[in-house]
């Protein structure tokens, strides 16, 4: 009797469970209730309670099967495709800048008929690769194109920083000259260029067109101010100027308050030279108005130059006679 009692209580904490689990832990001993289990009462019906644990008992031995095995290798299908698709944006606009091709045209939309080079370098590139052709621009989900103009920016952003680099890497700790020279841009707005002339490890002279920055304003504290934000964020030091190259414009070569003078108070070795094709020019058009003949011909060039720019049977004349001349 206190045998059987010690079997009930060991099989007491099985009446918490489905009656699933109960059949298939004490399959071999009597039912919860005492009374002798009839293995045949398990019968042969694919959905019987014993069927359907064992069953979720070898899904659960099937780790390839499990919710977090499956999201994980969806998770990698999905990265692979998004690092192709990214991958195939990079290449296109690297392309483009390299060759300074614009990027968009008017219309961006799949159904345009100027959907600008950027997007038709994309479908050209996919005609080549199924691959490349099954992730990007219609079979690609809407929040992962990689084909905004903000990606577009982006990508372009870090291909500049990138050769920004290399060139800070080239100049490291060496002295370097700054030129710099100032321009309106199609869209009206002034740009400011900044240009590094450095002797290179080798001894050779080297000259990198190395940032544009937008200057509101054109005074000396201004592009000095813009120019010193450039050079300290790729830890080029101010000390290390040893020239400045600039036009001859009141602003830039001022002797006071021009900019050349802004940067010799912090640096007295960055001596400044007037750039010298601004002098020539200078120069040449000085000597052209001194002498009657060379300033009548540039006055007649400029008209012969606009006429013929402005005229396209006039362009063909002067292109047949300097066939015939030839």
């Amino acid at each position: 009797m206190a045998a059987l009692q010690g079997h009930h209580e060991a099989i007491a904490p099985l009446g918490n469970l489905n009656p699933g689990l109960r059949i298939l832990v004490n399959v071999n001993g009597p039912n919860v209730n005492g009374t002798p289990m009839n293995v045949n009462s398990l019968g042969k019906d694919p959905n019987s309670p014993h069927k359907i644990v064992v069953k979720c008992c070898e899904d659960l031995k099937n780790y390839s099967r499990h919710i977090d095995k499956q999201i994980e290798k969806q998770t990698s299908k999905e990265l692979e495709n998004n690092q192709l698709r990214l991958k195939t944006s990079i290449e296109c606009a690297q392309w483009l800048a390299f060759l300074a091709y614009a990027f968009r045209g008017h219309d961006e939309s799949l159904d345009s008929k100027n959907i600008g080079n950027f997007i038709e370098l994309i479908k050209f590139t996919s005609t080549f690769n199924d691959k490349v052709t099954s992730v990007v621009l219609k079979n690609a989900p809407r929040n992962a194109k990689y084909t905004s103009p903000t990606i577009q920016k982006e990508i372009l952003h870090i291909l500049a920083s990138n050769v920004q680099n290399a060139i800070h890497r080239e100049i490291w700790d060496a002295k370097f000259c700054i030129l710099i020279d100032e321009a309106r841009d199609e869209s009206k707005r002034e740009q400011m260029a900044i240009i590094l002339r450095f002797v290179d490890k080798s001894g050779f002279i080297r000259k990198r067109f190395f940032h544009v920055v937008h200057v509101r304003d054109t005074t000396a504290l201004t592009l000095k101010k813009e120019i010193c934000v450039v050079l300290f964020r790729y830890n080029l030091h101010i000390e290390n100027i040893r020239g400045q190259g600039y036009d001859g414009d009141s602003n830039m070569r001022g002797e006071w308050n021009g900019l050349q003078a802004l940067f010799i108070k912090e640096c007295p070795c960055a001596y400044y030279v007037h750039c010298t094709t601004h002098r020539l020019q200078l120069a040449l058009v000085t000597a052209s108005k001194e002498v009657k003949v060379i300033h009548q011909f540039f006055d007649h060039l400029t008209n012969i130059i606009n006429i013929v720019v402005g005229s396209s049977k006039c362009n063909d004349e002067l292109q047949y006679a300097q066939g015939n001349t030839n």
